[in-house]
């Protein structure tokens, strides 16, 4: 018996590629909606392609038609985006949408944004719930403008579910931070350097476990906040430690106290002063979430397809968002200055 209809936003990034099927699999008849209208080969044929331009006026309406039980968002931001959304509502039984934990502040106004700057690393709670305090709304900013979307929603009439995810991981991600530590594997670099003790911790969460997160919320209609993590969120010198498993490869791991000895040496995409662990309990209690997988046993599928991929490539040609996002100045596989580092300690 199908459960009705569910129209997935962004259905061809990271996340939708693994939602689709999860909401297929619980008996959702599923529109999957795309600016270029193309399937994932994985797909079954029950499931139809949207093309659709969301910026463009009218068109996710008209993409809408008579509407949906459930509207999956995974690329909305902006109030703008939180408008037309809520404008919609009485097409749409229920929204899921996602957000990011980057939208969390401290007691003291600290937050991801602030990080660089002296003594700006947010010092949150361990682990942090969804009543966390927040960055204020703005139109420019990362976090600002994803506050600006759950604020439109949350005070629509549409029932939403806004899941605030950690650092998203999986096959397709095209920012993979485990590419720090799969390219040293494969490199032949025998020693891992990391600042803070080797002990930060950035809550991940894999894209089979949003899937579970959105698959529940939109068989449980209502309005909430709800973390999106894996269990067991690892510090990042288990996570070079695992990667080095996966590959059958061992190395060293030099610590820091503190922060980077250098500005390339030390740093990874993980690294930061205080961790940052979001609470699941509330995701379990309203929604009973159980992970599909842990951050360790989802590694071997993500490595074997970043390795596939840096065969024979430059890296910044096979991954460059990666590049674009960390790595703007050249730092993130300086080799050389963590060699001369080596030496002089």
């Amino acid at each position: 018996m199908s459960r009705g209809t569910a129209f997935v936003v962004g259905a061809t990034g990271l996340l939708g590629r693994s939602t689709v099927p999860a909401l297929l699999a619980d008996g959702w008849e599923v529109r999957a909606a795309s600016r270029g209208g193309v399937r994932d080969a994985s797909w079954p044929e029950e499931v139809r392609a949207v093309a659709v331009d969301r910026n463009e006026e009218g068109a996710l309406a008209a993409a809408l038609g008579e509407g949906c039980d459930v509207l999956v968002d995974m690329v909305a931001y902006g109030k703008e985006h939180g408008r037309q959304l809520s404008g919609l509502a009485d097409r749409i039984g229920s929204a899921v949408v996602i957000s990011s934990l980057s939208v969390y502040e401290d007691s003291a106004g600290r937050s991801l944004a602030t990080q660089g700057e002296p003594d700006g690393a947010p010092r949150f709670p361990v682990p942090m719930a969804a009543t966390q305090n927040t960055v204020g709304a703005d139109d420019t900013t990362y976090p600002g403008r994803k506050i600006a979307l759950e604020q439109e929603l949350l005070a629509s009439p549409l029932p939403t579910t806004v899941l605030r995810a950690g650092a998203i991981h999986g096959p397709h991600c095209k920012a993979p931070r485990e590419l720090f530590f799969v390219k040293r594997a494969l490199d032949g670099r025998p020693v891992r350097i990391l600042a803070y003790g080797g002990r930060s911790t950035f809550h991940p969460v894999h894209t089979s476990n949003m899937a579970e997160l959105i698959r529940l919320a939109a068989s449980k209609p209502g309005t909430r906040v709800l973390n999106g993590g894996d269990p067991q969120p690892p510090a990042v010198a288990e996570i070079s430690a695992a990667i080095d498993e996966v590959l059958g490869v061992r190395s060293e791991i030099v610590t820091v106290e503190g922060a980077p000895p250098e500005k390339t040496v030390g740093a990874t995409p993980w690294s930061g002063a205080h961790p940052i662990v979001l609470d699941m309990a509330a995701a379990e209690r309203e929604l009973g979430y159980r992970p599909v997988t842990s951050y360790a046993d989802s590694l071997p599928v993500t490595v074997a397809l970043l390795a596939e991929r840096l065969r024979g490539a430059d890296w910044r040609v096979a991954f460059p968002d990666m590049a674009r996002t960390y790595d703007p100045h050249g730092d993130l596989f300086d080799y050389a200055a963590e060699d001369a580092w080596l030496a002089a300690r």
